[in-house]
């Protein structure tokens, strides 16, 4: 499975100032717990994954890369890791799965990475809610309608919105993905935008800053 923007916005932006246990909550081939391996100094990673060949994969990714004790890929669904695990979290991440009434792919494999049938949003709050710690936070990327709605749903569990950046493609075009950080106190959102191409197509300065350290173009 290839390498997309949304997990390298996520895996860019989450803030991972003083965090020593992070979860990725369906982590695919591990891009995102490899990112935050890479920006984090001490944290350890345990990244779930519901498919096993992608979670063969994730570990293939890990063990061969410079951190291969610091990322721990676990074959399960997060429903059953989070009934059956009593460790907080300091970060936990998601690019969840998104499309509720699309049509299915014939492939078992994409259904499962995009559609929530098999995480819907209020188990993955629930589960959120009981693996974060107090003081802690839960980064996510959402296409901009379901993101509105995981915010909605969250507030309601008493899991607040504290940092939103609107991610467009282009200045004055739609917004296409939201970046959604979460915490338990309840305050202003600070809200931002974030374009990642300029009005021409090249990659924007803002773009190009955060994600520097992972593109060798950059």
């Amino acid at each position: 499975m290839r390498v997309n923007t949304d997990g390298v916005l996520l895996g860019a932006w989450a803030n991972v100032e003083g965090v020593r246990k992070i979860l990725d909550i369906g982590t695919g081939t591990g891009v995102i717990a490899l990112m935050l391996a890479q920006r984090s100094q001490d944290a350890k990673i345990d990244a779930i994954e519901i498919d096993d060949l992608s979670a063969a994969e994730a570990r293939h990714n890990a063990a061969s890369s410079p951190w291969p004790n610091k990322v721990d890929v676990i074959h399960c669904a997060f429903q059953d890791f989070a009934q059956s695990v009593t460790q907080r979290y300091d970060l936990i991440v998601s690019n969840p799965p998104y499309f509720n009434q699309s049509l299915k792919s014939p492939e078992e494999k994409r259904t499962l990475t995009r559609h929530s049938d098999s995480l819907p949003y209020p188990e993955l709050i629930s589960g959120i809610k009981k693996l974060l710690a107090n003081e802690g936070r839960f980064c996510g990327v959402f296409p901009y309608t379901e993101g509105n709605v995981f915010i909605a749903l969250a507030s309601a569990q008493g899991l607040y919105c504290t940092q939103k950046v609107s991610v467009q493609s282009k200045p004055g075009k739609k917004v296409l993905r939201l970046l959604l950080q979460f915490e338990y106190s309840k305050r202003s959102v600070s809200e931002s935008t974030l374009c990642i191409h300029k009005a021409n197509g090249d990659f924007s300065d803002d773009y190009k800053e955060l994600t520097k350290d992972f593109y060798l173009a950059f």
